[in-house]
Formats: structure tokens, sequence, C-alpha cells
């Protein structure tokens, strides 16, 4: 048996033994979480974190913009910004099921390791996507299996866990993925000013959009914030100021039990049956159906019920 894949099983047996029923989980050390999945599922909107996704058994693919990025137990995703996407499992079974982490990425951790100077520099210079795939290491494993090691030793984690933290950020600035990542954090890029337009959208998603005055907060020049913008995301800044809308009131509805129309005005929509129609083309179903089907309700809407 390789050490690589002796680091894949030990990954395997802690992630299942924590995962219980397919979901998410959360997990004591911050920024960690686990996953399992039982069987193949179409795409599902989700917001991805920027951060790591490993598949440690089965395969998944996330959709950005059209573009799927498959990967499994050899390639790893990664984020380097707030993505608006969709997940999917490709491969899982009961017997089989597909388990994974995902890893939040510190920023300002990475600048620090970059600014200290002694990893090579990058000679990529173009504008790349904000999600990438790229290739697991026997380092990168290593440091996340001591990292999840640790959840057996929980008087450990505030000490060491800070430690092999900051090893698994540097392993990923020596991964194939370190450009991407770079043009997040380099303050004087314009991947970092994006990523600042975004941080303000999230904040304030149901004002009014004005992108100019957001490619001015940014100092960027609105053509060039445009391009940028859509070049990292696949959306322009109005379509990600809707999904963030359309996701938001998906929330309160869900969770606060707000009615279409008040979710709608509250996420800043003036029209409601205008955001039936946007909400019924990002997720599928009409508002009043889509909540009831996650609520594990089946109920049948009378026309023009949204």
């Amino acid at each position: 048996m390789t050490n690589t894949q002796s680091l894949l099983d030990a990954l395997i047996q802690s992630i299942d033994s924590r995962t219980p029923a397919p979901g998410d989980y959360s997990m004591s050390i911050a920024g960690l979480g686990f996953y399992r999945r039982d069987q193949p599922a179409a795409p599902v909107v989700c917001m991805v974190e920027p951060c790591i996704v490993l598949v440690v058994q089965g395969e998944k693919q996330l959709w950005v913009g059209g573009e799927g990025y498959p990967y499994d137990a050899s390639r790893f995703l990664v984020t380097s910004l707030d993505i608006p996407a969709n997940s999917q499992v490709l491969v899982a079974s009961p017997e089989q099921p597909c388990l994974g982490l995902t890893f939040k990425l510190d920023l300002r951790m990475l600048a620090e390791l970059i600014a200290q100077g002694d990893l090579p520099p990058t000679r990529e210079r173009t504008m790349m996507k904000g999600v990438g795939i790229g290739s697991v290491t026997g380092g990168m494993l290593a440091g996340f299996a001591r990292l999840v090691a640790l959840l057996d030793e929980p008087e450990a984690i505030p000490v060491l866990a800070p430690l092999i933290q900051r090893e698994i950020h540097y392993r990923l600035l020596k991964s194939d993925q370190a450009a991407r990542l770079r043009q997040i954090c380099s303050v004087d890029g314009q991947g970092y000013r994006i990523a600042k337009a975004i941080d303000w959208l999230k904040l304030n998603f149901a004002a009014a959009l004005r992108v100019e005055e957001l490619a001015a907060r940014v100092q960027m020049s609105a053509a060039t914030f445009h391009h940028h913008f859509r070049q990292l995301t696949a959306m322009s800044p109005l379509q990600y100021q809707k999904w963030l809308r359309l996701n938001e009131a998906r929330r309160l509805m869900l969770n606060e039990h707000r009615d279409v129309s008040s979710a709608a005005f509250k996420v800043g929509y003036e029209s409601p049956s205008q955001f039936s129609r946007e909400y019924s083309r990002l997720f599928g179903l009409a508002p009043k159906r889509d909540i009831a089907l996650l609520r594990g309700r089946d109920v049948s809407d009378p026309p023009g019920s949204d």
C-alpha cells in the first residue's frame, strides 16, 4: 500500500465515522467540515467560499458559468473567492459513499506567507478564474490527515491546529494552483479589488447597484471592473447581486417563514412577480413550491399563487 493510499484510508475512516448520514457536518476545528453523499445527485445551487474541497472517496463536480470542474481523490477543488455555483455528485453509493472535507482558506494567512518571500515567484500574469482543479500531493494529504487526527485529541486543537493550518496554506502556495490564490492576495492586483467588491456586495445586496460607483469604490474603471468581475466569477456584477438576493430570499422563506412578497421586498425587489420569475429560473421551481419541497411537504399551488 502506498503512503498516499494509507493517508486516504485514514481520512476515509475518520470522515466515515463522523458522518452518520448524508449531509454536511461542521467540525470542532474552525474552517473544517466533512460531507457525505450516498448516491449520485443532480447539480444543486450553492455558494462556495474561498476554500479547498477534497474528495477522499467518490467523485464530485462543480459547475460555474456552464463549465464543469470534476474532482476526486487525485484532484482537489479550490476557490479563491465567493463563487455562486452548482455542486453535483458523480460517483457515490450506500456501500461506497462519496466522502470528503472542506477547508476554508484564510486569505490573510496566504498573504503573510507570500510576503515572507521564500516562495518561488509566479510567472502567471493573466487574470485567472476564481475556481480551479489542482493535483493532490502527498504533503497536502499528510497535512490534512494530521489536522483531522486532532479531532481525536481535542485538548491539542488550540495549540496544534493553527500550525497545521498554516502548513496546509503553504502547501497550497507550492501547488499547481498557487497563481490562482496569489492573484486574490496581491493588494495591488485586480483580483484583490474584485474580492473587495464582492465583500461589499455581500453586505449591501439589497441596495440598488450602480456598477460605476462600485467600480470607483475599488479604484477601477467601469469597463475594467466588469471584465475582471466576469472573468473571476463567470457572472456580471448585476447577475451576482441577483444570485445573492434570491438565495437570501430562499433562506428567509425557509428558515424565517417569510411569505413570498415580504421576502422579495426584504432583499430589494420592487415587484414580487419579477422576483418569482427570476427565482423560478434559478431554482427550477416557483418559490412556494420550492420551499414546500425543501420542508418535505408535497403541495400543489394554484396558478398565480407565487
